[in-house]
């Protein structure tokens, strides 16, 4: 048997080798990492298999195959054959990444988009298995996944990224969830910092040290949540947190996706506010980083690097714009509103750990109602007990009042507030009144 790993990202490669070291994928006669490259431009930007110190965790998969090379000029997210070519592409791609007539296991990463719909499709007859997506992969599955796809679906193996806390994804397919632990992650994310020592030492990062603040970008202009000039300020506004909260050095790694951007709003921030400031452009993990600099914080908007500094190295992170993301992001279901939530409400806020399963569910449920019908009972009681809080910041009014959520959870809210009222008056009259006893009827007569 033959596994066929799909992966666009060196996170999800590392990923995946942690969880074959953990013997959560089974015994396969040869494992092929399919590696799609989705960024905007793949071409100005490094595949993971090219990307420095790859080759760590590379020797987990008996070779790689490039999907864009397969489908050029086609890019990988917009691959969608047609059903009738199907079989024939099958066969096309059996003799193309030389699979022969071996039984095809597939291990795949965003189910519910293209490419790996597109091969689930292909390949009909294979059995799926899930790999996480980070902080996305507790949020619900963005599209209905389609009852030929859904009936091959087998686990989903997702980081644990925030102990105690359930993904929801691909819930309504009822696959096993697989959880997988830090140490597997650590070690992996280990070798690939061993083999970019003398890349590191060249690049001239301080030495470990708690007063140093790693900061990680992200691309939100580039996904027209926010302008250039207000993620530039929201970059600014990172250096000041880590700061603030007693940084004296601060390295600054861009997102791996984003496009080049002026850097000297940043250095005209340290500038001014006295602290040493690094760039770290070479495409790696943050968590490489984390690793070799050992820093005291972490600090970002909602990245997966501040939930692994938190669970699995032990950093203190700092999430900064969370708040301007949940009224930003738009529509309601994009998928990027869950990993929102959670680096809000678990960082941004500290909320329990225990209070955040509830929460959400009840978002997903509002994201994906057609999908997690069986939440809504769940949303309904959370939602009632978040009016008049600031949990009411994870939740749109206009999709409250589509859903009925609104008008429910006033009614169950104000029935609740007349029982009190209720049990306040019956606590005021003598018992005997109160339970109705011994109080003679009287009969009105017509005057």
């Amino acid at each position: 048997m033959i596994q066929l790993i799909l992966a666009s990202t060196l996170f999800q490669a590392v990923s995946v080798a942690a969880a074959i070291d953990e013997g959560l994928l089974g015994d396969a006669d040869e494992r092929v990492l399919l590696v799609a490259n989705n960024s905007y431009a793949p071409e100005l930007t490094d595949a993971l298999h090219d990307v420095p110190g790859a080759e760590a965790v590379l020797n987990r998969y008996d070779r790689v195959v490039q999907l864009n090379e397969t489908l050029a000029p086609q890019h990988p997210n917009d691959w969608s054959p047609r059903d009738a070519d199907l079989s024939l592409l099958q066969r096309l791609l059996r003799t193309e990444w030389r699979l022969g007539n071996q039984p095809v296991e597939l291990v795949l990463e965003s189910i519910q988009v293209n490419p790996a719909i597109a091969l689930a499709r292909v390949f009909h007859d294979s059995l799926i298995t899930i790999h996480s997506d980070g902080l996305m992969s507790f949020g619900p599955t963005r599209n209905p996944v389609p009852l030929s796809v859904e009936q091959r679906l087998e686990k989903l193996i997702y980081l644990e990224l925030v102990p105690g806390l359930d993904p929801v994804l691909l819930r309504e397919c009822r696959v096993d969830m697989v959880p997988l632990g830090p140490d597997p992650f650590r070690k992996a994310i280990g070798q690939i910092t061993d083999a970019l020592a003398t890349e590191l030492d060249r690049i001239g990062l301080p030495a470990p040290d708690g007063a140093t603040a790693l900061v990680v970008g992200q691309y939100l202009s580039s996904l027209g949540i926010l302008t250039q000039d207000e993620e530039s300020t929201l970059h600014v506004r990172m250096i000041e947190s880590a700061v603030a909260a007693g940084s004296s050095r601060v390295v600054f790694k861009p997102h791996p996706g984003a496009p080049a951007a002026s850097l000297e709003p940043l250095r005209a921030a340290a500038s001014r506010l006295s602290v040493e400031l690094s760039v770290v452009t070479l495409p790696m993990p943050a968590e490489v980083l984390m690793e070799r600099l050992k820093p005291g914080r972490v600090v970002g908007c909602f990245s997966t690097a501040l939930a692994t500094a938190r669970s699995i190295y032990g950093i203190e992170p700092i999430a900064v714009g969370t708040e301007l993301l949940l009224e930003r992001l738009a529509p309601y279901e994009n998928s990027n509103r869950i990993p929102v939530t959670i680096v809000d409400a678990l960082i941004a806020r500290d909320k329990p750990v225990a209070g955040l399963q509830p929460l959400i569910e009840a978002v997903s449920y509002c994201m994906q109602p057609d999908n997690l019908h069986e939440l809504q009972p769940r949303a309904e009681e959370y939602v009632s007990g978040a009016i008049g809080t600031a949990d009411m910041r994870y939740f749109k009014r206009r999709r409250l009042q589509s859903l009925g959520l609104v008008t429910i959870s006033r009614r169950r809210t104000l029935r609740a507030q007349l029982g009190a009222v209720r049990r306040r008056l019956i606590g005021r009259v003598p018992t005997t009144l109160a339970r109705g006893k011994d109080i003679p009827r009287t009969r009105r007569t017509p005057q």
